[in-house]
């Protein structure tokens, strides 16, 4: 039987309300602000922290707001939806995440303590959800995105745990646990919700050069705020001052190494603003696993390099490849972005343990994981005290954890977003932002009344 033309309209409206009046009654209950660890007399070390951390804070926040929404532009008619879906999706997941990582970490006689520490890493929590929903953006509803991340949370924060506290694996960017992780949990959800069928490509898909420039912009801004999301969790001092060195030169080695690729690829030499959009980000995502490694400069700029020519060769090759063989939609090629330049980065950090010595061990890898546990305190100690080799094989181990749980769980989120009841919009409606909002051009022509109808329609439609 069809669904009431009342219930996808006001699905969405009414999950978030019953969601957020949910979260009131749990932080009037439960969350109170964390106390400060120091005397009075040592205020100044607190403001200090603070004037530290805040900063890198807000870089974060421009990066995920307005850097990430404008990449997501590359959509010409999907522009608006991009651009605040995502934004609609940070505010929910990191919510979630504060509600779900309060409980398991931040509990003590009765209260969830709060602070500007917790905000940061349920924000990581939800960078996992900006990343995956990149696979499937423009062909799924807003409800499918929200179930996307309240499925995801949860899973991603047991992975944290499983890989940093269990395993002890070195990942103070979020190499593995956010970038892996988030690309193959976003694969999975492609491929179980959109099975073996064939789409070919939409007509509204097609960037155009306006889309282009806006996107570029996107990744400008998050080019020149990375390291500030790759530090921020870092040891200060000299681990954190590393973080930034390593991962400013791993992103300007991939941005100069994207244009020669994209140029070498193309039979006129002409650049794809796809490829520079994309590629010019890789070296980011790669360095993540050793950046407040002490290791050479000129290994942070091969590592950029190297994986910026991954990048592009994904682009060219792997993503057709997948498409043919395995029928596989990656909407914004997230496994470009992030699983290549990711698997990439997680093989140097084993292969960046293996040549350390031994004497410089505890400068090298002293860090802070994403949840606040040191990583090497939850493996039982420096890693030399287990062995360079052994700790170079849980790097590996990790990644493959990574990938295997992450596919998996994408898989069963993804069945769970073929529910009628979600609306997913059908083929003719994809990337279109009249479906989801009143646009003011069509608002005052005369064929305002087709299209809301058609909308309507589509929304009550089975795909």
């Amino acid at each position: 039987a069809a669904l009431p033309p009342a219930c996808p309209r006001h699905l969405l409206p009414l999950s978030l309300g019953l969601f957020q009046g949910a979260l009131l009654l749990f932080f009037a209950l439960f969350v109170t602000y964390d106390k400060p660890s120091v005397q009075t007399e040592d205020a100044n070390l607190v403001a200090n922290q603070l004037h530290g951390i805040f900063p890198l804070f807000q870089d974060i926040q421009v990066m995920l707001v307005v850097g990430l929404g404008l990449l997501l532009m590359f959509l010409p008619r999907y522009g608006l939806s991009a651009v605040t879906h995502n934004f609609l999706l940070l505010n929910f997941s990191t919510q979630w995440a504060l509600v779900l990582q309060g409980l398991l970490h931040h509990f003590q006689r009765g209260q969830v303590h709060l602070n500007l520490h917790n905000l940061l890493t349920a924000e990581f929590a939800a960078v996992t959800v900006l990343i995956s929903v990149g696979a499937v953006l423009g062909r799924t509803s807003p409800c499918q995105l929200l179930v996307v991340a309240a499925c995801e949370v949860p899973i991603y924060l047991a992975s944290e745990w499983a890989l940093v506290t269990h395993l002890g694996v070195l990942d103070v960017g979020g190499t593995i646990t956010i970038h892996v992780f988030s690309c193959y949990f976003g694969l999975g959800v492609s491929k179980a919700l959109f099975g073996m069928a064939r789409r070919p490509v939409h007509p509204k898909e097609i960037p155009t050069p306006r889309s282009d420039l806006l996107s570029l912009m996107g990744t400008l801004i998050l080019w020149v705020f990375w390291p500030s999301f790759v530090a921020v969790l870092c040891q200060p001092g000299d681990a954190q001052h590393r973080a930034i060195l390593n991962t400013f030169l791993a992103m300007s080695a991939g941005a100069l190494t994207t244009v020669v690729a994209s140029s070498l690829l193309a039979r006129d030499g002409k650049l794809s603003p796809g490829h520079v959009q994309n590629g010019s980000l890789a070296g980011g995502v790669a360095i993540g696993a050793v950046a407040d490694m002490a290791m050479l400069p000129v290994a942070a700029l091969a590592l950029g390099s190297l994986s910026a020519v991954a990048c592009i060769l994904g682009f060219r090759f792997l993503t057709p490849l997948l498409a043919r063989k395995l029928v596989l939609q990656d909407q914004c090629g997230i496994h470009n972005v992030h699983g290549l330049p990711g698997i990439l980065g997680a093989m140097a950090s084993a292969v960046a343990i293996l040549v350390a010595s031994k004497d410089t061990s505890g400068s090298r890898f002293s860090q802070v994981s994403p949840v606040g546990v040191n990583a090497s305190e939850a493996a039982g100690g420096q890693w030399g005290d287990r062995g360079a080799g052994r700790q170079a094989l849980y790097q590996v181990a990790g990644l493959a954890v990574a990938i295997g749980g992450s596919l998996l769980a994408g898989l069963l989120a993804g069945t769970a977003l073929r529910l009628p009841c979600l609306a997913r919009p059908p083929e003719r409606l994809c990337f279109d932002d009249t479906l989801y909002f009143k646009v003011q051009d069509q608002a005052e022509s005369p064929g305002l009344g087709s299209a809301a109808e058609e909308g309507a329609l589509a929304l009550k439609e089975r795909v």
